[in-house]
């Protein structure tokens, strides 16, 4: 659970945190812990604790410090708010050159007067479409009515599998590439061997007791919905073997990608995720 407080709170904070002689490290790690997301960053931390050490005893900023104060009035908070909004990704910088007023006027208005933080985009493996979401939400359903009915053995009917590259080379060693040269020859030369010289996509499937099988894509083939589909087929087989308790069940597969044929394949190609 995180809180949010007033500019003024934390500085409160922080000056009892000075007067337990807690490092600026150690207060930004109890802020992340308490607070979250909107905890103050370790160089306001840092900045704000060698105030209070120094004797500064009030919690509000000093009269005339910074830049006037006109460089903050509410018509260019709004705009700068406005700015922000419009164009996410946009620099301070170029905020600062639009507006006319300097850069650190622009983060003080961001990070002080309109509390924002600037977040990298979180990447996925792809963004999913209205029937893949609702397909989704269709299977987390079926998933939590199997788990309410059975909970001890819903982890043991999921199968796992996920993929990976793998990188091999074969190095030859020092010792290998020794060789008998007479008196007054040079050495031979040899080049070192890249580690990525070679790397080939291992698609591994797994439950709760360990790995039922790995397969590596051959060269110059793409995994396609039929590729897929194939491997499905030699997965059952692999149950059959190591899992014969479970052939009487129905198990459901947890991907990163969409693993059903019969329903998420399209075109031979994947389309979306699902358990």
């Amino acid at each position: 659970m995180s809180f949010k407080m007033d500019k003024i709170e934390y500085r409160a904070v922080i000056k009892f945190s000075v007067k337990e002689s807690l490092t600026p490290n150690e207060m930004h790690s109890k802020f992340i812990k308490v607070y979250g997301d909107s905890s103050s960053s370790f160089s306001t931390i840092k900045k704000r604790a060698a105030e209070f050490k120094c004797g500064h005893t009030s919690l509000q900023d000093d009269p005339g410090k910074g830049r006037p104060k006109s460089a903050t009035t509410p018509e260019i908070t709004e705009q700068v708010h406005d700015m922000s909004l419009d164009d996410r990704p946009i620099k301070v910088r170029e905020i600062a050159e639009t507006i006319g007023i300097s850069k650190e006027r622009v983060g003080y208005i961001l990070h002080e007067e309109l509390d924002m933080k600037k977040f990298c985009a979180r990447w996925v493996p792809d963004l999913l479409t209205a029937d893949q979401k609702r397909t989704h939400m269709k299977i987390s359903e079926q998933c939590l009515e199997r788990f309410n009915k059975n909970k001890t053995d819903f982890v043991h009917q999921f199968i796992t599998m996920d993929e990976t590259w793998i990188h091999h080379y074969t190095p030859e060693s020092k010792q290998q590439s020794k060789q008998w040269t007479e008196a007054g020859c040079s050495v031979s030369k040899k080049t070192k061997s890249v580690p990525s010289a070679g790397k080939v996509v291992a698609s591994v499937f797994w439950d709760a007791e360990g790995i039922l099988f790995i397969d590596y894509l051959e060269n110059g083939k793409t995994i396609t919905g039929e590729y897929y589909s194939n491997l499905l087929t030699r997965l059952d087989e692999k149950i059959h073997d190591k899992r014969p308790d479970l052939q009487n069940k129905k198990n459901h597969l947890s991907s990163g990608q969409c693993t059903c044929p019969q329903k998420c394949f399209g075109n031979g190609k994947i389309k979306g995720s699902a358990l």
